[in-house]
């Protein structure tokens, strides 16, 4: 299932009974490691990752109804070069070995202690009803934009900007802010 998110179609379903979102992560990320195709916990974690956009999470309460309990984007976190090359700029070898320890402290707490992903809320049920909570990423506002037709782009535009205050450019342009944040916003009662 990972291998086909990855390169054969624009999206992938599927479903799964984890109960929490890093639950989810690790349970695909353990099957992965399963398989024998991987053998680095952090290698098939990034593998799994890179295909969970969002996790729309049901729930059965106890008197029977199903309904949707949250919806969850996963974010990944690139992992970025940190280093700095001031030892060139030290003159004694006490500045040069201040500076060598800095570069390896950064090293071993992205060895050690790296995080691969970010996860948030963007819809949550809350007292019988919806509630917006976070905005979507910019890099998937973007995705999902470019994959709509002109019908589904002027409600989808004007959904976002009624509800995080920004607005997605055409393309791979990015995303502008264009006022004040709106505060939390109840949608739906949920039947």
């Amino acid at each position: 299932m990972i291998q086909a998110a990855q390169v054969a179609s624009k999206f992938t379903l599927f479903t799964h009974h984890a109960k929490t979102f890093p639950n989810l992560v690790t349970a695909l990320r353990n099957s992965m490691l399963r398989t024998g195709v991987f053998t680095d916990e952090k290698t098939a974690e990034e593998q799994v990752i890179q295909v969970l956009n969002f996790d729309i999470h049901l729930v059965k309460d106890f008197r029977g109804r199903r309904y949707i309990e949250r919806v969850t984007e996963c974010i990944p976190v690139e992992n970025k070069n940190e280093y700095t090359f001031d030892h060139r700029n030290e003159k004694t070898l006490e500045g040069k070995l201040d500076k060598f320890m800095d570069n390896a402290t950064r090293y071993f707490e992205k060895i050690t202690d790296r995080e691969t992903y970010k996860y948030v809320n963007i819809l949550e049920y809350v007292d019988d009803s919806y509630v917006i909570t976070n905005k979507i990423s910019d890099a998937n506002l973007i995705e999902m934009r470019n994959n709509m037709d002109d019908s589904d782009i002027e409600g989808f535009d004007k959904f976002v900007e009624e509800n995080w205050g920004v607005k997605v450019k055409d393309g791979y342009a990015g995303v502008e802010k264009i006022g004040e944040k709106p505060k939390r916003k109840r949608t739906t009662k949920a039947k």
